[in-house]
């Protein structure tokens, strides 16, 4: 009898190019930091905060365009 060793592939989440940032109303991104609320960004996705994004982060495109078309 012989023993054979089966080697199991890694699994990863597909991969979903590079975070993107969302915009969102700034009164409720410190309530859903600390109590895990989900917010809703312009583009209407729901998610709980648990970042903050850095100058230069990338930028949700539905939600740049909504905001861009409040300021003209």
């Amino acid at each position: 009898m012989s023993t054979q060793v089966l080697e199991r592939p890694e699994l990863k989440d597909a991969d979903t190019g590079p975070e993107m940032f969302h915009y969102v109303r700034k009164d409720k991104i410190a309530e859903s930091a600390v109590m895990g609320t989900f917010v809703v960004a312009l583009c209407g996705e729901t998610f709980p905060v648990t970042k903050a994004a850095k100058p230069g982060s990338p930028v949700c495109p539905k939600c740049k365009e909504i905001y861009d078309s409040w300021e003209e």
